[in-house]
C-alpha cells in the first residue's frame, strides 16, 4: 500500500502535462539560444575595444567552439537523446551555457576566450534546439507545427530582451558584471524546468506500432537528407552571418549602445511572429513549400543593409529579418520528422545541426575577412550572404513535396 502511495505520489509530483513540456522547451531556448547565443554578439564591440582584437577573432570563438564540438558531440547527442530522452542533456547544457558566459566574463585573453566558447557550444548542442526538438515531437503528433513554433518563441524572447538587459546593467556595472549576470540568468531560466519534464509521453500503442525505425546507414544514403542538410546550412549560413555582425555594422554607423540594443531586439521581436506564422503555415501546407518561403524573406531581407539609406530602412529590414530568422531553425526538425520519422529525429538532427552550426559559426568568419577596414563596408560579404539564402531556396525546392515519412 505504501508504495501503491508513493508511485502515486511521484506520478503527481511530476509535472507531465504538454503545455508543460512546451514551457520547458520554450525556457530552455530562451535562455540557451535566446541569452547564451544571440546575446554575446552585443559584447563584441566590448572585446574589440579591451583586447584590441579584430572582427575576424571575435566571431571566431563561435566557429571554434562548433567546430570542435558539433562533429565530435552532435551525432552522440542525438543518439543518447533518441535511447534515454532530452531531460538529462537539458540539465547538462543549461550548466554548461551558463557557466560558460559567466566564465566569458572573466576572460583575458584568446586561449580562454576559445575555451568557454568551446563550453558554450557544449552547452548548445546538449540544451539547446537539439533536445528540445526531440522533446516536442515525442509529445506532439498533431499540431507539432505550433508546439514547435511556441517553444521556438523562446529563443526571440530572449533575444529581444537580452540586449534591452545588457544594456542596462552594462551601463550600471560595466560589461564584465553584466555578462557574468547573464550567465546565471542562463542558469535560472533554463535548469529547473527541464528538471521535473518527464521523459516519455504516454503513447497509444497503434501510434506506437505506426512508425518504424529508418536506420541511419537507410538515411545517410537518401538523396533528401543531403539536400536537407545542404539546404538549411545555406540559409542558417546567411542568418549566422548578419546575426553576429549586426551590432557591430550597426557601431560603424554610429549608432549608440542603446540605438543598437533596440535594433536587435526589434529583430528578435520580430521572429516571434515568424516563429508562430511559419508553425501554423506548416501545419496547414506542405513544408517544403513554407522552407522555401522563409529562405527566399532571409534572402529579401539582407539587400536592405546595403541600398542608399531612407528613413525607417533598418527598422524594416529589422522586421523582414526577423520573420525570417523565426521560422529558419523552426522548419528544420519539422521537415526532418516528416521525411525519416521521429524515432530516429535525434540522430538524424544531430548531424544536420552539426553542418547547420558549422555554417552559422564558419559565415560570420568569412563576413569579417571580406569587410573592408577602409571602407567599413560589409557590402561583398553581405552579397555573398544573400546568394547563399537564395541557393538554399533552390536546393530545398528538390525535395519532396507530400511526406516520405507516415508518422
Amino acid at each position: 500500500m505504501e508504495n501503491l502511495k508513493a508511485d502515486s505520489f511521484k506520478k503527481q509530483s511530476i509535472p507531465s502535462s504538454k503545455p508543460y513540456v512546451v514551457a520547458a522547451a520554450f525556457f530552455s531556448l530562451l535562455a540557451i539560444v535566446g541569452f547564451a547565443l544571440y546575446g554575446l554578439p552585443f559584447y563584441y564591440d566590448f572585446f574589440v575595444k579591451e583586447f584590441g582584437w579584430s572582427r575576424t577573432v571575435v566571431t571566431s570563438g563561435n566557429a571554434i567552439g562548433k567546430l570542435l564540438v558539433a562533429p565530435l558531440f552532435g551525432f552522440i547527442a542525438g543518439w543518447i537523446i533518441d535511447r534515454y530522452g532530452p531531460r538529462k542533456m537539458m540539465l547538462a547544457g543549461s550548466l554548461l551555457a551558463g557557466s560558460a558566459i559567466i566564465g566569458l566574463s572573466m576572460m583575458n585573453s584568446l586561449g580562454m576566450f576559445y575555451f568557454f566558447y568551446i563550453l558554450n557550444a557544449l552547452g548548445y548542442v546538449f540544451g539547446g534546439p537539439l533536445p528540445c526538438q526531440v522533446l516536442i515531437s515525442r509529445w506532439f503528433t498533431k499540431n507539432r507545427g505550433k508546439a514547435m513554433g511556441i517553444a521556438y518563441l523562446g529563443i526571440g524572447t530572449g533575444g529581444a530582451l537580452v540586449p534591452l538587459i545588457s544594456t542596462a546593467l552594462e551601463k550600471n556595472f560595466g560589461w564584465q558584471m553584466a555578462l557574468t549576470l547573464i550567465g546565471v540568468i542562463v542558469i535560472l531560466f533554463s535548469f529547473p524546468m527541464a528538471f521535473f519534464i518527464k521523459e516519455v509521453p504516454v503513447q497509444s500503442e497503434k501510434h506506437k506500432e505506426s512508425e518504424s525505425i529508418i536506420s541511419i546507414r537507410s538515411v545517410l544514403k537518401n538523396r533528401n537528407f543531403y539536400l536537407l542538410g545542404i539546404g538549411s546550412m545555406c540559409s542558417i549560413g546567411a542568418v549566422g552571418g548578419v546575426n553576429q555582425h549586426l551590432k557591430l555594422y550597426l557601431r560603424d554607423m554610429d549608432f549608440s549602445q542603446s540605438q543598437s540594443a533596440q535594433i536587435m531586439s526589434l529583430v528578435l521581436l520580430s521572429s516571434l511572429a515568424g516563429r508562430v506564422l511559419m508553425g501554423m503555415l506548416a501545419d496547414i501546407f506542405p513544408r517544403k513549400f513554407v522552407m522555401i518561403l522563409i529562405y527566399l524573406i532571409v534572402g529579401s531581407s539582407i539587400p536592405l543593409l546595403l541600398v542608399p539609406d531612407f528613413p525607417g530602412r533598418l527598422y524594416l529590414f529589422a522586421v523582414v529579418f526577423g520573420i525570417g530568422l523565426g521560422g529558419d531553425y523552426m522548419i528544420i526538425p519539422l521537415m526532418a520528422g516528416d521525411l525519416f520519422g521521429i524515432k530516429t529525429l535525434g540522430r538524424v538532427m544531430g548531424i544536420i545541426l552539426v553542418a547547420d552550426g558549422l555554417a552559422e559559426s564558419l559565415s560570420p568568419m568569412m563576413v569579417g575577412t571580406l569587410y573592408n577596414d577602409t571602407l567599413r563596408s560589409y557590402s561583398f560579404g553581405f552579397t555573398v550572404l544573400i546568394c547563399f539564402a537564395l541557393i538554399g531556396a533552390v536546393i530545398v525546392s528538390f525535395l519532396p513535396k507530400q511526406n516520405v515519412h507516415k508518422l
